[in-house]
Protein backbone atom coordinates (compact mmCIF):
# COMPACT_ATOMS: atom_id res chain seq x y z
CA UNK A 1 0.00 0.00 0.00
CA UNK A 2 1.32 3.42 -0.94
CA UNK A 3 1.67 6.12 1.67
CA UNK A 4 -0.26 9.36 1.30
CA UNK A 5 1.59 11.82 -0.91
CA UNK A 6 1.30 14.46 1.82
CA UNK A 7 4.18 14.06 4.26
CA UNK A 8 4.10 15.63 7.70
CA UNK A 9 6.99 17.68 9.01
CA UNK A 10 10.11 15.49 8.82
CA UNK A 11 11.57 13.97 11.95
CA UNK A 12 15.28 14.66 12.58
CA UNK A 13 17.35 11.91 14.17
CA UNK A 14 20.88 12.25 15.53
CA UNK A 15 22.97 9.09 15.41
CA UNK A 16 26.71 9.01 16.08
CA UNK A 17 28.27 11.73 13.94
CA UNK A 18 25.32 12.07 11.56
CA UNK A 19 21.90 13.67 11.46
CA UNK A 20 19.18 12.61 9.04
CA UNK A 21 15.47 13.02 8.48
CA UNK A 22 12.60 10.56 8.17
CA UNK A 23 8.87 10.86 7.53
CA UNK A 24 8.17 9.47 11.00
CA UNK A 25 10.12 8.50 14.10
CA UNK A 26 12.01 5.22 14.06
CA UNK A 27 14.07 3.62 16.81
CA UNK A 28 17.72 3.29 15.80
CA UNK A 29 19.17 2.60 19.25
CA UNK A 30 20.21 -0.87 18.03
CA UNK A 31 22.61 0.81 15.60
CA UNK A 32 24.30 2.75 18.41
CA UNK A 33 25.03 -0.57 20.11
CA UNK A 34 26.93 -1.76 17.03
CA UNK A 35 29.33 1.17 16.73
CA UNK A 36 29.63 4.75 15.54
CA UNK A 37 27.87 6.10 12.45
CA UNK A 38 30.17 8.36 10.43
CA UNK A 39 28.00 8.92 7.34
CA UNK A 40 24.43 8.35 6.18
CA UNK A 41 22.68 7.91 2.83
CA UNK A 42 19.08 8.95 3.44
CA UNK A 43 17.94 10.23 0.03
CA UNK A 44 17.16 6.85 -1.54
CA UNK A 45 13.73 6.17 -3.01
CA UNK A 46 14.07 2.39 -2.50
CA UNK A 47 12.85 2.53 1.09
CA UNK A 48 16.30 1.73 2.45
CA UNK A 49 18.49 3.99 4.54
CA UNK A 50 22.21 3.25 4.68
CA UNK A 51 25.01 4.06 7.09
CA UNK A 52 28.77 4.04 7.16
CA UNK A 53 29.64 2.54 10.54
CA UNK A 54 32.83 1.96 12.46
CA UNK A 55 32.41 -1.36 14.26
CA UNK A 56 35.25 -2.76 16.38
CA UNK A 57 37.77 -0.67 14.47
CA UNK A 58 36.47 -1.68 11.03
CA UNK A 59 34.38 0.33 8.62
CA UNK A 60 31.15 -1.29 7.51
CA UNK A 61 28.27 -0.31 5.23
CA UNK A 62 24.84 -1.09 6.69
CA UNK A 63 21.74 -1.11 4.51
CA UNK A 64 18.52 -1.01 6.54
CA UNK A 65 14.86 -1.39 5.59
CA UNK A 66 11.98 -0.75 7.96
CA UNK A 67 11.98 3.03 8.37
CA UNK A 68 10.34 5.69 6.15
CA UNK A 69 12.95 7.83 4.35
CA UNK A 70 11.75 11.17 3.01
CA UNK A 71 12.15 10.15 -0.64
CA UNK A 72 10.22 6.87 -0.23
CA UNK A 73 6.50 6.69 -1.06
CA UNK A 74 5.91 3.01 -0.37
CA UNK A 75 5.38 0.81 2.65
CA UNK A 76 8.28 -0.02 5.00
CA UNK A 77 7.08 -3.64 4.99
CA UNK A 78 7.54 -3.77 1.20
CA UNK A 79 11.07 -2.38 1.54
CA UNK A 80 11.88 -5.07 4.13
CA UNK A 81 10.52 -7.79 1.83
CA UNK A 82 12.69 -6.52 -1.05
CA UNK A 83 15.80 -6.45 1.11
CA UNK A 84 15.13 -10.00 2.31
CA UNK A 85 14.77 -11.16 -1.30
CA UNK A 86 18.06 -9.43 -2.14
CA UNK A 87 20.18 -11.13 0.54
CA UNK A 88 20.56 -14.43 -1.39
CA UNK A 89 21.62 -12.50 -4.50
CA UNK A 90 24.75 -11.17 -2.80
CA UNK A 91 25.52 -14.69 -1.62
CA UNK A 92 24.87 -16.49 -4.92
CA UNK A 93 26.50 -13.83 -7.12
CA UNK A 94 29.55 -13.25 -4.93
CA UNK A 95 32.39 -11.92 -7.05
CA UNK A 96 35.53 -9.78 -6.53
CA UNK A 97 33.79 -6.87 -8.28
CA UNK A 98 30.69 -7.02 -6.04
CA UNK A 99 30.52 -5.44 -2.61
CA UNK A 100 30.75 -8.27 -0.06
CA UNK A 101 27.89 -9.13 2.27
CA UNK A 102 29.25 -10.13 5.70
CA UNK A 103 26.10 -10.40 7.84
CA UNK A 104 22.38 -9.69 8.01
CA UNK A 105 19.84 -9.77 10.81
CA UNK A 106 16.32 -8.80 11.81
CA UNK A 107 15.72 -5.72 13.95
CA UNK A 108 12.20 -5.49 15.41
CA UNK A 109 10.09 -4.99 12.22
CA UNK A 110 13.09 -4.11 10.06
CA UNK A 111 16.10 -5.88 8.58
CA UNK A 112 19.76 -4.89 8.25
CA UNK A 113 22.38 -6.09 5.78
CA UNK A 114 26.05 -5.51 6.65
CA UNK A 115 28.67 -5.16 3.90
CA UNK A 116 32.40 -4.60 3.80
CA UNK A 117 33.16 -0.90 3.40
CA UNK A 118 34.56 0.22 0.06
CA UNK A 119 36.32 3.57 -0.27
CA UNK A 120 34.58 4.44 -3.50
CA UNK A 121 32.17 7.10 -4.70
CA UNK A 122 28.86 6.48 -6.44
CA UNK A 123 28.86 7.71 -10.03
CA UNK A 124 25.24 8.82 -9.69
CA UNK A 125 25.39 10.69 -6.38
CA UNK A 126 22.12 12.51 -7.04
CA UNK A 127 21.81 13.54 -3.37
CA UNK A 128 24.91 15.76 -3.67
CA UNK A 129 25.07 16.47 -7.42
CA UNK A 130 21.62 16.29 -9.02
CA UNK A 131 21.64 16.86 -12.79
CA UNK A 132 22.94 19.03 -14.36
CA UNK A 133 25.59 19.31 -11.62
CA UNK A 134 26.27 15.58 -12.05
CA UNK A 135 27.64 16.32 -15.53
CA UNK A 136 29.48 19.61 -15.04
CA UNK A 137 30.38 20.19 -11.39
CA UNK A 138 34.10 19.56 -10.72
CA UNK A 139 33.23 17.84 -7.45
CA UNK A 140 30.80 15.39 -9.03
CA UNK A 141 32.09 11.78 -9.08
CA UNK A 142 30.58 11.26 -12.54
CA UNK A 143 32.24 14.40 -13.90
CA UNK A 144 35.59 13.41 -12.36
CA UNK A 145 35.28 9.90 -13.78
CA UNK A 146 34.70 11.30 -17.27
CA UNK A 147 37.96 13.29 -16.94
CA UNK A 148 40.00 10.13 -16.28
CA UNK A 149 42.30 8.81 -19.01
CA UNK A 150 40.46 6.55 -21.41
CA UNK A 151 42.44 3.46 -20.35
CA UNK A 152 41.28 3.81 -16.75
CA UNK A 153 37.67 4.14 -17.87
CA UNK A 154 38.07 1.11 -20.12
CA UNK A 155 39.45 -0.88 -17.18
CA UNK A 156 36.36 0.11 -15.20
CA UNK A 157 34.14 -1.06 -18.06
CA UNK A 158 36.03 -4.35 -18.12
CA UNK A 159 35.20 -4.88 -14.43
CA UNK A 160 31.52 -4.22 -15.12
CA UNK A 161 31.45 -6.63 -18.06
CA UNK A 162 33.32 -9.35 -16.17
CA UNK A 163 30.85 -9.19 -13.33
CA UNK A 164 27.85 -9.40 -15.62
CA UNK A 165 29.37 -12.27 -17.56
CA UNK A 166 29.53 -14.00 -14.17
CA UNK A 167 25.90 -13.04 -13.44
CA UNK A 168 24.84 -14.53 -16.76
CA UNK A 169 26.84 -17.72 -16.17
CA UNK A 170 25.09 -18.18 -12.83
CA UNK A 171 21.70 -18.05 -14.55
CA UNK A 172 20.65 -14.53 -13.60
CA UNK A 173 19.74 -11.33 -15.42
CA UNK A 174 20.61 -7.83 -14.25
CA UNK A 175 17.66 -5.60 -13.41
CA UNK A 176 18.00 -1.92 -12.45
CA UNK A 177 21.72 -1.75 -13.16
CA UNK A 178 22.75 1.83 -13.95
CA UNK A 179 25.52 4.27 -13.05
CA UNK A 180 24.09 4.51 -9.53
CA UNK A 181 25.19 0.88 -9.09
CA UNK A 182 28.84 1.74 -9.85
CA UNK A 183 31.34 2.79 -7.17
CA UNK A 184 34.77 4.10 -8.10
CA UNK A 185 37.81 4.49 -5.87
CA UNK A 186 39.68 7.43 -7.45
CA UNK A 187 42.77 6.92 -5.30
CA UNK A 188 43.36 3.29 -6.27
CA UNK A 189 41.39 3.14 -9.55
CA UNK A 190 39.16 0.29 -8.44
CA UNK A 191 35.56 -0.28 -9.54
CA UNK A 192 32.94 -2.09 -7.47
CA UNK A 193 29.31 -2.97 -8.14
CA UNK A 194 26.62 -2.33 -5.55
CA UNK A 195 22.82 -2.42 -5.38
CA UNK A 196 21.97 -5.64 -7.24
CA UNK A 197 18.76 -5.99 -5.22
CA UNK A 198 16.48 -6.41 -8.25
CA UNK A 199 18.52 -8.96 -10.23
CA UNK A 200 16.46 -12.01 -11.16
CA UNK A 201 16.85 -15.61 -12.16
CA UNK A 202 16.57 -16.16 -15.90
CA UNK A 203 14.36 -16.35 -17.82
CA UNK A 204 12.27 -13.41 -16.69
CA UNK A 205 9.70 -11.01 -18.12
CA UNK A 206 8.75 -7.38 -17.69
CA UNK A 207 5.96 -7.58 -15.14
CA UNK A 208 5.66 -3.83 -14.57
CA UNK A 209 5.37 -2.34 -18.06
CA UNK A 210 6.73 1.19 -18.46
CA UNK A 211 7.55 1.33 -14.75
CA UNK A 212 9.96 -1.61 -14.92
CA UNK A 213 12.98 -1.02 -12.71
CA UNK A 214 15.84 0.95 -14.21
CA UNK A 215 17.08 4.36 -15.30
CA UNK A 216 15.64 5.79 -18.52
CA UNK A 217 19.15 6.36 -19.89
CA UNK A 218 20.10 2.68 -19.71
CA UNK A 219 16.83 0.74 -20.18
CA UNK A 220 16.22 -1.32 -23.31
CA UNK A 221 12.99 -1.03 -25.33
CA UNK A 222 11.63 -4.25 -23.79
CA UNK A 223 12.02 -2.76 -20.33
CA UNK A 224 9.08 -0.49 -21.17
CA UNK A 225 6.78 -3.25 -22.51
CA UNK A 226 4.59 -5.38 -20.24
CA UNK A 227 5.22 -9.08 -20.81
CA UNK A 228 8.42 -8.58 -22.84
CA UNK A 229 11.36 -10.93 -22.18
CA UNK A 230 14.09 -9.75 -19.83
CA UNK A 231 17.12 -11.82 -20.73
CA UNK A 232 20.72 -11.82 -21.91
CA UNK A 233 19.93 -9.60 -24.90
CA UNK A 234 18.35 -7.14 -22.50
CA UNK A 235 21.56 -7.13 -20.47
CA UNK A 236 23.63 -6.65 -23.63
CA UNK A 237 21.65 -3.46 -24.29
CA UNK A 238 22.19 -2.38 -20.69
CA UNK A 239 25.96 -2.95 -20.94
CA UNK A 240 26.08 -1.00 -24.20
CA UNK A 241 24.14 1.87 -22.64
CA UNK A 242 26.54 1.89 -19.69
CA UNK A 243 29.46 2.01 -22.14
CA UNK A 244 27.96 5.10 -23.78
CA UNK A 245 27.53 6.64 -20.35
CA UNK A 246 31.11 6.02 -19.23
CA UNK A 247 32.87 6.46 -22.56
CA UNK A 248 30.54 8.55 -24.72
CA UNK A 249 27.63 10.93 -24.75
CA UNK A 250 25.23 8.78 -22.73
CA UNK A 251 21.88 8.96 -24.59
CA UNK A 252 23.57 10.85 -27.44
CA UNK A 253 25.10 7.82 -29.11
CA UNK A 254 26.75 9.63 -32.00
CA UNK A 255 30.42 8.96 -32.70
CA UNK A 256 31.24 12.63 -32.09
CA UNK A 257 30.73 12.15 -28.36
CA UNK A 258 32.59 8.83 -28.13
CA UNK A 259 36.05 8.69 -26.54
CA UNK A 260 37.07 5.08 -27.09
CA UNK A 261 37.82 4.71 -30.80
CA UNK A 262 35.90 3.35 -33.81
CA UNK A 263 36.15 -0.38 -33.14
CA UNK A 264 34.72 -0.21 -29.63
CA UNK A 265 32.12 2.25 -30.88
CA UNK A 266 30.81 -0.30 -33.39
CA UNK A 267 30.60 -2.95 -30.66
CA UNK A 268 28.71 -0.63 -28.29
CA UNK A 269 26.40 0.56 -31.07
CA UNK A 270 25.39 -2.99 -31.97
CA UNK A 271 24.71 -3.72 -28.30
CA UNK A 272 22.14 -0.89 -28.05
CA UNK A 273 20.19 -1.80 -31.17
CA UNK A 274 16.44 -1.37 -30.69
CA UNK A 275 16.04 -4.65 -32.58
CA UNK A 276 16.84 -7.43 -30.13
CA UNK A 277 17.88 -9.86 -32.86
CA UNK A 278 20.65 -7.51 -34.01
CA UNK A 279 22.29 -7.31 -30.58
CA UNK A 280 24.84 -9.79 -29.29
CA UNK A 281 23.00 -12.84 -27.97
CA UNK A 282 24.71 -12.78 -24.57
CA UNK A 283 26.94 -10.66 -22.36
CA UNK A 284 29.72 -13.20 -22.87
CA UNK A 285 29.52 -12.71 -26.65
CA UNK A 286 29.46 -8.94 -26.23
CA UNK A 287 32.51 -9.11 -23.97
CA UNK A 288 34.47 -11.22 -26.48
CA UNK A 289 33.76 -8.68 -29.21
CA UNK A 290 34.62 -5.84 -26.83
CA UNK A 291 37.91 -7.43 -25.80
CA UNK A 292 38.87 -8.12 -29.40
CA UNK A 293 38.13 -4.53 -30.40
CA UNK A 294 40.06 -3.10 -27.45
CA UNK A 295 43.09 -5.27 -28.19
CA UNK A 296 42.98 -4.33 -31.88
CA UNK A 297 43.09 -0.56 -31.53
CA UNK A 298 45.49 1.83 -29.87
CA UNK A 299 43.91 4.86 -28.23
Amino acid sequence: MEKDSVINDPISIRLGDVTFQLQEHHDFRWLNHLGNAFCVFDQQDSGNISFGMEINGRKRFINYAGASPLAYTGSPDDAVARLLRAIPLYQQLEHPALIKLVDHFAVDKGHAAVFEWFEGECLHSHWSFPPPAKYNHPGSPFYRFKQLPIEKRLDSMDTILSFHEHVEARGYVAVDFYDGSILYDFKNDITRICDIDFYRQAPSINDLGEDFWGAMRSKSPEEFILGAPIDSRTNVFNMGAIAFGLLGGEMDRSYSGWDAGPLLYEVALRAVSDRRELRYAAVAEFKRAWDTARNSQHL
